[in-house]
């Protein structure tokens, strides 16, 4: 069989479909908020130092995962399994016999950031659903850009994601990946249909001399929250491996996806702040005009987060759900495999109308786990596995300093967003759709 028939068969139908849309998410939308908190200078020069940190995290942990599946003859090791096989042979004896906890931790980690992306996709639909509807009224066909109304909204934004939740928790019962292939690729089109149109109403920018080159240290960190939770998608690199036909090709499927991703990132942050400059959002969506184009890119782009979402909640499920069906009798198997799912998606909403805050939940996840598993461990798994191979001092010190700097980055970035949320919502950047019309 022509192996470039298979490659390209594969190219199209699954890796880079998944691999875009798994960080192709709302995180991106919040880039222009986070390029305010940075600076016009400072934030598209760290946006893509981290960018370039991520993806070269992501390399590590495809190596490891390679080498380790190698070394114990596996046809596959996940995130967790390749913590865990590390630790059992590295020099420490505490270690070793402790190396499940690696696991564990890893796992945790991995269901509380997809979690965290999920409840913020309900933030997301939800923000942008009650815009919609709320504005319908008085929405025209001239596009106009937005003016500041006290408008009081009709209806609590925690009904409409109540009101997402019945078609959520239906889309979460498919579970094939390659099944929701179908739905990434919906997800894909109308996607960048609603970029496309973003991109045309962005680029026409005002005079960006008055905007800062630098803005404070403490609105830096929640920037470092906010671009390390847009890079999503560290959790699904490999299982996206190894669903795909040839594997050994994933690295140039990744780095062609990733540089396309960053170079998006970059253009849409900075060309989004230049456009709104103090009065940017949460979600660039919330600044649009209240046109019928500029709704129809918010539908759009919602039900693109609609889809994405089962493939975010992907993760968490093969997780929970084999654990808990380990549990019972054969015969609950297909009951308890739904009621879990029904149950996580439940607790992701639960969570959105708890903290209803999309700009600093988006900061806080990215802080607390996205860091952890896309910049922290990666490197220290890199030094545990090629250790007793006698790594170079060079390899060495690069893989401390990234844990570093993504340890400092999630310390200071979880205080700076917890701080400002517990502030009143008058102290910081309110997420209300109903104050613009």
């Amino acid at each position: 069989e022509d192996n470039s028939v298979l490659l390209t068969s594969e190219f199209i139908a699954l890796a880079p479909i998944h691999l875009l849309k798994c960080n192709i998410g709302t995180g991106l939308l919040g880039l222009p908020l986070a390029m305010k908190n940075a600076g016009l200078l400072v934030g598209p020069i760290s946006l893509l130092a981290i960018g370039i940190l991520t993806v070269h995290c992501m390399v590590i942990l495809l190596n490891c995962a390679h080498h380790l599946s190698q070394r114990l003859q596996k046809t596959f090791v996940n995130y967790g399994e390749a913590m865990m096989y590390s630790l059992e042979t590295c020099p420490n004896a505490w270690l070793r016999t402790h190396s499940v906890w690696g696991r564990y931790t890893v796992s945790f980690l991995l269901i509380t950031t997809q979690l965290g992306f999920c409840s913020v996709y309900f933030m997301f639909m939800a923000d942008n659903l009650q815009q919609m509807v709320e504005e319908a009224h008085v929405t025209s066909n001239n596009c106009q850009p937005r003016k500041i109304l006290a408008l009081t909204p009709i209806l609590d934004i925690r009904f409409y994601m109540l009101t997402i939740l019945p078609f959520v928790v239906l889309l979460v019962f498919i579970q094939n990946l390659r099944m929701l292939s179908i739905f990434s690729t919906l997800a894909n089109i109308t996607t960048l249909g609603s970029m496309a149109l973003i991109f045309e109403y962005i680029i026409k920018i005002p005079d960006p001399s008055s905007l800062p080159l630098m803005a404070s240290w403490k609105t830096f960190l929640l920037f470092f929250g906010t671009a390390i939770f847009t890079f999503e998608g560290v959790g699904m690199v490999l299982p996206l491996k190894n669903q795909m036909k040839h594997p050994q090709h994933f690295s140039f499927v990744l780095y062609l996806g990733m540089s396309l991703v960053i170079i998006l990132y970059i253009c849409l942050g900075t060309l989004g702040y230049m456009k709104f400059g103090s009065s940017t959002q949460a979600s660039i969506t919330l600044n649009l005009p209240n046109c019928w184009l500029y709704q129809s890119v918010k539908l759009m782009y919602s039900i693109g987060i609609f889809f994405t979402y089962a493939l975010q909640f992907h993760v968490p499920a093969e997780i929970i759900i084999p654990f808990v069906i380990s549990q019972v009798s054969e015969s609950w198997t297909l009951l308890i495999d739904l009621s879990v799912r029904t149950a996580l998606v439940c607790l992701t909403c639960v969570s959105a109308i708890l903290i209803p805050r999309l700009d600093l939940v988006i900061s806080f996840v990215g802080s607390v786990s996205s860091s952890a598993l896309a910049l922290i461990i990666p490197p220290l798994l890199e030094l545990i596995t090629f250790y007793p191979e006698d790594m170079s001092c060079v390899t060495i010190a690069k893989d401390i300093m990234i844990s570093i700097l993504g340890l400092l980055g999630c310390v200071f970035g979880t205080y700076q967003a917890l701080y400002e949320l517990i502030q009143p919502i008058n102290h910081s950047i309110a997420n209300s759709t109903g104050v613009y019309a």
